[in-house]
């Protein structure tokens, strides 16, 4: 028998159901859209695959991100102050600037000093020279293998097994990349024009070194 509203018993909720797949058809509809009202999804991100990266194009990201500039390429007067020189982007400490020797150790305390260059680091560590970067042969990385620079950024030692890395060199942090990440930095420096610069070797302070000194 026909209902109040002229329609059968059955026929309200087959009404009700479809009403039902036609609004979550059409709210699916409007998140795939770009302009749809509800762009957020709870989908992750798609993202790059790690085989895609051009390791030599991540690297000179990190390389810029990380400010290896602000240590390792040399400093000059500019029209606004000093500013990098990037004739010498990288290659370290200048050979021909010669500093006065290293401070002797005493009960603190300490303040380090900075060459004008901000190439060269002196406190009670003694002196350190930021190193020349650049694949030159006999002056820069182009002896260095890829496990030599991982494993210096990871013991914090000269090429991985040689001296402690001194101050200020941040090695503890730039360990943490991943090794991709560093791998990428190595290949972006072998990148690099070759400059011929040696540096300095450091310079202990005079007296024993202090304690944990790296």
């Amino acid at each position: 028998m026909p209902s109040k509203a002229g329609l059968p018993p059955s026929r309200p909720l087959a009404l009700v159901a479809s009403i039902t797949v036609l609004c979550m058809a059409v709210l699916a509809g409007c998140q795939s859209r770009p302009g749809g009202e509800t762009p957020q999804s709870s989908a992750p991100a798609e993202t790059t695959p790690a085989a895609a990266v051009d390791p030599v194009a991540r690297g000179q990201y990190l390389v810029n991100a990380i400010g290896c500039d602000d240590c390792h390429t040399p400093q000059k007067l500019g029209p606004n102050g000093l500013e990098p020189d990037l004739e010498r982007r990288l290659s370290g400490h200048p050979a021909s600037l010669v500093l006065p020797p290293p401070p002797a150790l005493g009960d603190g305390p300490w303040v380090a000093s900075i060459a004008g260059t901000i190439t060269a680091f002196a406190g009670p560590w003694g002196i350190s020279y930021a190193s020349n970067l650049t694949p030159h042969e006999t002056t820069g990385l182009a002896v260095w293998t890829e496990e030599m620079f991982l494993q210096a950024m990871r013991t914090g030692r000269h090429m991985g097994t040689s001296r402690p890395i001194m101050p200020p060199m941040p090695w503890r942090y730039y360990g943490r990349l991943n090794d991709d990440d560093l791998k990428g930095i190595f290949a972006y420096l072998r990148t690099l024009p070759p400059i011929e610069n040696r540096v300095p070797e450091y310079a202990p302070p005079t007296g024993a070194p202090p304690a944990g000194a790296d």
